[in-house]
């Protein structure tokens, strides 16, 4: 595979799910992690991704206060404009982070008067325009790459809360396996967030579905319902709807 279509192939990948492995990324492309390594860093110096220990990151996902262009923006506009029908006054809502809950949170109508709860701290910030709902951020450990607390305070104040509903930003999701993610410490915030909701529901745009990373999150059946920017009879959403899914 040519210099061109390896590094396209890490956009492509990066652009989709927000992080990458280096080692995840040799294996995919048949070369070394050497090559790989070689290819973050001339494209990290390029400015088209965030280098990181063992991968890299999308420039994207990761909060500046600089503006950045966002993957798929369309896509995740569709999918936050359906998300936003399910919030009513008076709702607690646990909210992850991630660029596309973030267009949910920049969709919220103004007079809407709701408490969110998030444990990220780019969506708290967005929150903070909000003019007439209630921000809680859950802070501890503060986990830099994907700008999230984690550790065992939030997952405990986490299982001390009964929330309406909870928007999980989906790095990948299968029909079989359920979602899945790559960083231990996101994942147990994660499993926490969707125990302390009535309803779960995933966003993700269809280019993560069917997608799998090394990680567990949850099982296909612990998710109450998927939005993807897809209309609701799409083929691609049926193995989703046959586990019991509603899709929207």
């Amino acid at each position: 595979m040519l210099k061109k279509e390896r590094q396209a192939h890490i956009i492509q990948q990066i652009n989709v799910h927000n992080k990458v492995l280096s080692s995840d990324l040799s294996v995919q492309l048949d070369v070394s992690e050497d090559t790989v390594r070689r290819d973050l860093q001339e494209l990290s110096e390029e400015g088209k991704l965030i280098k990181v220990h063992g991968g890299a990151l999308s420039k994207s996902f990761h909060f500046t206060l600089e503006s950045s262009t966002i993957y798929s923006l369309p896509e995740k506009k569709s999918i936050a404009y359906k998300a936003m029908q399910l919030i009513k006054d008076g709702m607690m809502i646990v909210l992850s982070g991630g660029t596309t809950i973030r267009e949910l949170v920049k969709s919220l109508p103004p007079d809407l008067n709701a408490t969110f709860i998030t444990v990220s701290v780019p969506i708290a910030l967005e929150l903070l325009d909000h003019p007439t709902s209630e921000v809680i951020f859950l802070g501890n450990k503060l986990l830099k790459n994907a700008q999230m607390s984690v550790g065992a305070e939030v997952v405990e104040r986490l299982g001390q809360i009964k929330a309406d509903l909870c928007f999980l930003g989906t790095n990948s999701i299968d029909a079989n396996f359920g979602i899945s993610d790559l960083e231990w410490e996101i994942i147990e915030v994660k499993r926490a967030m969707i125990k302390c909701a009535h309803k779960t529901i995933s966003l993700a745009i269809s280019e993560k579905l069917n997608t799998i990373q090394r990680l567990q999150v949850c099982k296909p059946e612990e998710i109450n319902m998927l939005i993807t920017e897809l209309d609701a009879d799409d083929p691609l959403l049926e193995p989703f709807k046959q586990k019991g899914l509603s899709v929207l």
